[in-house]
């Protein structure tokens, strides 16, 4: 494990255990992960490969009391995720590429209703999603693969979360299993 990344596991434990209000812990963790999201080789190759059929959730690390995880979130050209929701809050850095990612409300009954989007590229780092607004779809937006840091409140791939009918706004629970990092040969 690269050394910055042992000092950024250090640091978030640290904020969790210290900072109980979760706008000042997301800011506080996105002011961190812009201290190593353009270091080379924060993370191994092997976490920034894409799978051709779907979107993947490497973990990184995963906290031993299940607190926080650590995702590389890999999206191959062309790309993308459901409309979902997390349940916990989460912050993200763009290493390679770059995202497209549309927030949503959602009303039931009705189908998810825009309310922005936004391009993030290499080195961004934003909070993605907090307990209150946490709604959103994201697609590849570049030409090679997109590879984002996301640092989430729990074990995401644990977390029931859900994910929306874009037509009708059907809520299905889903869990978004960690994916298995591949061998190096």
């Amino acid at each position: 494990m690269h050394p910055a990344m042992k000092t950024f596991i250090t640091e978030i434990e640290e904020i969790i255990k210290l900072e109980e209000n979760e706008s000042r812990l997301t800011e506080k963790v996105s002011e961190r992960l812009k201290k190593i999201v353009m270091k080379q080789g924060i993370i191994p190759d092997i976490y920034k490969q894409p799978n051709p059929d779907k979107y993947t959730l490497y973990p990184v690390y995963i906290d031993p009391d299940n607190r926080f995880s650590i995702a590389s979130a890999v999206w191959d050209v062309g790309q993308s995720t459901p409309i979902h929701d997390h349940g916990t809050w989460g912050v993200i850095g763009i290493i390679q590429g770059k995202e497209r990612e549309i927030h949503y409300a959602i009303h039931p009954g009705q189908p998810p209703l825009k309310e922005f989007e936004r391009n993030l590229q290499k080195g961004d780092v934003v909070v993605c999603c907090t307990s209150d607004q946490d709604l959103h779809e994201v697609h590849c937006a570049s030409s090679e693969p997109c590879v984002g840091l996301h640092i989430y409140g729990g074990n995401i791939g644990e977390i029931e979360r859900h994910i929306y009918d874009s037509e009708t706004g059907k809520k299905t629970t889903v869990v978004t299993a960690w994916d298995k990092v591949p061998e190096t040969t």
